[in-house]
This record gives C-alpha cells, sequence and structure tokens, in this order.
C-alpha cells in the first residue's frame, strides 16, 4: 500500500521532472526499499516533532499554574525550604525517583543541601537518614503510590515538613502533606498516553524552579556556585582571575617617556608580546602591543617615545573577573593578552593560553 505522504510526494517529484502520477507509482515499485526508508524516516521525524510539542503544551500549562493557583503554595514552598536547618530530602518512586534524584543534585549545588533517600530503602532502615530539622520533598504522579507510605508517616511522627509534588490533588500524598505543588494534568507524549513523558518533564522543571527560585532568594552567587563546581570545564570558567594571572618580574611594565628601543627589549624579554606603560602616578597610561608595532614600522620606529606608539586606554580588567568573562573580552577584542588591574593600577596580566590551560573554553 502507498500511503498519501508517498502518493504525494513522488507525485510532486514527478510533476518536477516532467512525469506523470503513473509513472511515479511505476518508479515507487522500482525503487520500493529506498522510498520505505524515507517514509520511515519521515515518520519518524513527525515523531520527535510531535514529541516536542507536546511536551512543550505541558510546560506551558505548568508557567499558567505557577501564574495562578500554583502561585501560593510554590511561595509557601519557598519560605518553608528557606527556614530549615537541617537538609531536604528528596523521594519518588521508578520515573519519579529519577526525576527526584536529579532535583536533589540541583539543589545541593545551587546551595541547599540535599540528597535522594529511596522510598523503599527507607522502609528498611534508611529512615535514620532523615533528621528532625529536614524537609521531604515527596513526588509521584498519580499521589498514591505505595511505597511512600513509609516515609510519609516518618513526616508525621516526628513533625517532618513534607512538600508533595503531584498532578492528585486530591490523593493520599496530597491528603498528608504540609504543602501540596499540584503539577496539572497534561497529554503524554507517548501515543498511548502510558509512558511518563511529559509528566515527568513538568515535575523536572518544577524542581529546577525551586532550586533556582532559593538560589536567588538567597542570593548565590558564581563564586558560592564554584565552591560546590571545582572540576571541569564549568569549575574552570569559574576561576578568578587573580589565580591565574602572571604577576610581579613577570609583568612587562616601563614607564611612560621610555624610548621604543626599550620598549622592544621589555616585549622580548617577557614574552607576551606587549608592555605596559606607567604613568608617574603608577597608572596604566598604555600599552604597546606587537600590532602597534607593525603599525610603526614604516615611521623611524627606534627614535620614537613610547608615548607616540602606545595604545591609549587599552582593555583592561579587575582580579576578580571570572575566566569566563576574561575569555569572552579577549575573544571579542580580537587581542592574545589582557591587563589586570586595581584602581587603574597594573597588578597583572593574563594570556589566551592561560585561560586555554585551565579549561576555561
Amino acid at each position: 500500500m502507498v500511503n498519501g505522504w508517498l502518493k504525494t510526494e513522488f507525485g510532486i517529484r514527478a510533476n518536477k521532472v516532467g512525469h506523470s502520477p503513473a509513472e511515479a507509482l511505476i518508479a515507487l515499485a522500482m525503487h520500493g526499499t529506498e522510498i520505505i526508508q524515507m517514509a520511515d524516516d519521515r515518520s519518524a521525524i513527525d515523531s520527535a516533532v510531535r514529541t516536542v510539542v507536546t511536551e512543550q503544551a505541558g510546560l506551558a500549562e505548568l508557567a499558567r499554574a505557577l501564574d495562578n493557583g500554583l502561585a501560593g503554595p510554590f511561595a509557601q514552598s519557598i519560605n518553608a525550604l528557606r527556614e530549615i536547618a537541617g537538609r531536604v530530602i528528596v523521594t519518588g518512586v521508578g520515573k519519579s525517583g529519577h526525576i527526584g534524584s536529579k532535583i536533589a543534585a540541583t539543589l545541593a549545588s545551587t546551595g541547599t543541601p540535599a540528597f535522594f533517600v529511596h522510598p523503599v530503602e527507607a522502609n528498611h532502615g534508611d529512615l535514620g537518614m532523615i533528621a528532625k530539622d529536614d524537609l521531604i520533598i515527596a513526588m509521584s504522579w498519580s499521589g498514591e503510590t505505595r511505597e511512600l507510605k513509609g516515609i510519609v508517616a516518618y513526616s508525621k511522627r516526628f513533625s517532618i515538613p513534607l512538600i508533595a509534588i503531584t498532578s492528585g490533588d486530591d490523593s493520599a500524598l496530597a491528603r498528608e502533606a504540609d504543602i501540596v505543588l499540584c503539577v496539572p494534568k497534561a497529554n503524554e507524549a507517548c501515543p498511548h498516553g502510558l509512558a511518563p513523558t511529559t509528566s515527568t518533564l513538568m515535575m523536572l522543571v518544577m524542581g529546577d524552579a525551586l532550586a533556582i527560585a532559593l538560589l536567588e532568594a538567597r542570593g548565590f552567587t558564581a563564586d558560592n556556585f564554584r565552591t560546590f563546581h571545582p572540576g571541569g570545564q564549568l569549575g574552570a570558567s569559574l576561576t578568578k582571575i587573580g589565580d591565574v594571572m602572571h604577576t610581579g618580574d613577570r609583568l612587562p611594565l616601563i614607564g611612560s617617556g621610555t624610548g621604543m628601543r626599550d620598549a622592544i627589549l621589555e616585549i622580548s624579554q617577557k614574552g607576551f608580546g606587549c608592555v605596559g606603560i606607567v604613568a608617574d602616578d603608577g597608572s596604566l597610561a598604555g600599552l604597546v602591543t606587537d600590532g602597534d608595532l607593525r603599525r610603526h614600522i614604516d615611521s623611524d620606529l627606534l627614535a620614537m617615545s613610547v608615548d607616540e606608539v602606545m595604545t591609549v586606554d587599552p582593555k583592561t580588567i579587575s582580579p576578580d573577573t571570572l575566566a569566563a568573562t576574561a575569555l569572552q573580552i579577549v575573544n571579542s577584542s580580537a587581542i592574545t593578552n589582557i591587563m589586570v588591574t586595581e584602581d587603574n593600577r597594573p597588578v597583572g596580566i593574563v594570556h589566551l593560553h592561560d585561560l586555554l590551560r585551565i579549561g576555561a573554553a
């Protein structure tokens, strides 16, 4: 059987080359394997697009809910999370459990001590990991997950605050929770409506929303973030320039009014391809670079002073600048070095290679 897409697709192709629809069908029969593969590819793409659109619709519903009915419980959740002296315990079973593990990791990495406790393991001794100063976030799409009964009962027995993330607004979990973040029901991307897809994405986004709102409420900075992310490119990009800059005798500097012969010697000896020009008051007056030398090659360069050649008001950064920011400045300005200053006084220099060496790129 030739489906509508194949008829349309090959009808168009036939018209483009002057063939009739009948001749196109003959071609269809002659190139069956190729055509079936094309149909399969089209079907897979249609499925992928449908999945994305369905999940987008679910997130749109969640955004509307947060703007309306969920606004109160969400604000209550942030206040409760800010007030606890202990940790956040995230729990859930199945796909909700996998999402819960990620949410716990996100909370922990953004300044809220948190970890995941599996409810089944909790029923066999891990309840001892939960202290009276903690707060529990229990996740269940239906709100009727039987494995959560033990940890819910434990929260009641020891007055441990319980936040439920569920779509079951009148479920067993919702009735026992102190705060209910009721995620709106939405169509699953699964064509049978069975595999958790849109629902798990919405619960994940709810967890991310909690983590980011807490991060902002606590004034969590990039420097704080680096404390929890010392490794990899992320940690490198959060490194401060003061930790990698060259200082002291390595810093290429000469005074204002110096002749270009001495400037060229300083550039050669320090190996950065530039030299900073320091005014009488110690401030950075300018910078002589390899580019400046090339631009004055036709002049009587050695008879000139640095003040006649230097680039005035060169780009600078402070020691507190993040490596990622410095890299962006270097790339956008098409330079390889940048001076580090405090109160416009040169205290260091950073080369592009320094940023690459620590893995900021």
